[in-house]
């Protein structure tokens, strides 16, 4: 079996660095699998880059500027919201035709156009799609936060100027991705059951079939390492009580930032000791503004892609942070379990499936910096650690191995295979 995973980029971002894992999974697991990007970052020979021309820069910007222009010329939501107005034709590219599966991922900011998935499907090959966000499900979103629109149709969105209208972009940009999706089928896959419950009340899948499976990741490159020699490797000191905190763009109003800030600052208050024996490490773009604002001892790394490096920082803290607002399965999370590293995050999206309450880590209440300084002090000071550790390294080997999850993709596609001969 020849599977191509479709991607926007090889492996800047959650998605990619998932995708990517996935194709390193199949490979080791007997399946032929190979990237199509259109942001090649590596010599891989397993990745194929699209044929660079200045169409592509073209529908990037293309997209920008019609997104910018129905937001009134502001830029608050322009990274929030995609349309897929345009985008290449991948069935004439030499990976397509050779593949027996398409496999879907993120495929936004220019990469397909929504006449381009349309023409994958017409393609008559069976096509995964893994969901790492709801765009798939919704019209231009790709987290609803309050809104339940997508459960029955797009319009009105919020995130529009004055709430929009009945047939604003999101209903047009629905009403395009309804003709497409009721004529093909197409099998989807959530990496959390959180998303896979969203997905089944859209009224965009409705009657598609979705099913859940997690991302892998190597348990290779992230393993428990010597913690001082780690801390050596990345730079951070040795003798505090490390706390990590990681965001693509730590800035980013839906990891949680502002909560964070809240949570550390009331715990050094009602323990200011904390002042000579912790400190805080910052992977991230922008690190250094939330540095800034935090009263411990700050570490900011900036944003690292080497993965080596990456295990290395995981391996020199004691207790990874991550209070996101709306995440899928977040990748972090997993790394940070893998390297043998208590998490604490809040009760929303699939952080709850990954971190066992009081078992490998602590569940906070949603939005509750209360809580969540709660939950970093119990890891710090009460829990036992050695167990924590334990129990999450073995959680990331029974649910995450490469194994577990290639076996489960294999299934997938057998299914989209069937699922395919039958429709015809």
């Amino acid at each position: 079996m020849r599977v191509l995973i479709v991607n926007t980029s090889e492996n800047t971002g959650g998605a990619a660095v998932a995708a990517n894992r996935l194709k390193e999974a199949l490979n080791n697991n007997g399946i032929k699998a190979k990237m199509l990007v259109r942001d090649k970052e590596s010599d891989d020979i397993t990745v194929a880059q699209l044929n660079k021309s200045w169409h592509q820069k073209w529908d990037f910007l293309w997209e920008r500027l019609v997104i910018y222009m129905r937001l009134h010329f502001k830029r608050d939501n322009l990274f929030l919201i995609d349309i897929a107005n345009a985008g290449t034709d991948i069935t004439k590219t030499r990976e397509f035709k050779e593949a027996d599966v398409i496999h879907l991922n993120w495929i936004n900011q220019g990469m397909l156009s929504l006449k381009g998935i349309k023409k994958i499907l017409e393609s008559h090959k069976p096509v995964v799609w893994t969901m790492h966000d709801l765009w798939p499900a919704s019209s231009i979103c790709h987290y609803p936060r309050n809104c339940h629109n997508f459960e029955k149709q797009c319009g009105n969105c919020p995130l529009l100027p004055g709430n929009g209208s009945c047939n604003d972009l999101s209903a047009r940009i629905w009403k395009k991705k309804s003709k497409i999706l009721e004529r093909n089928s197409i099998l989807f896959v959530t990496c959390s059951k959180w998303l896979a419950d969203k997905a089944k009340k859209s009224g965009l899948l409705s009657g598609q079939k979705i099913i859940s499976i997690p991302n892998p990741i190597d348990s290779r490159v992230f393993t428990k390492e010597n913690r001082a020699e780690a801390r050596l490797y990345a730079g951070l000191p040795e003798d505090k009580k490390l706390i990590l905190f990681v965001s693509q763009r730590v800035t980013d109003k839906r990891k949680g930032m502002d909560y964070f800030i809240t949570a550390i600052n009331k715990m050094v208050e009602e323990h200011p000791e904390m002042k000579d024996n912790c400190g805080i490490a910052i992977l991230g773009g922008k690190a250094e503004e939330l540095a800034d604002k935090l009263p411990l001892p700050s570490y900011p790394l900036g944003y690292v892609s080497e993965e080596k490096k990456i295990a290395s920082i995981y391996n020199s803290v004691n207790l990874f942070v991550l209070p996101s607002l709306e995440d899928n399965l977040p990748n972090t999370i997993m790394e940070a379990m893998a390297c043998g590293v208590p998490c604490v995050g809040f009760n929303t999206g699939g952080i709850p499936e990954m971190i066992d309450h009081l078992k490998n880590g602590y569940v906070a209440e949603y939005k509750s910096s209360d809580d969540l300084a709660k939950g970093i002090r119990w890891v710090l000071s009460e829990a036992d650690h050695q167990s924590l550790s334990n129990e999450a390294m073995k959680k990331v080997n029974q649910c995450y191995s490469q194994y577990a999850v290639a076996m489960k993709y294999i299934e997938a596609y057998n299914q989209a295979m069937a699922l395919k001969r039958y429709k015809l």
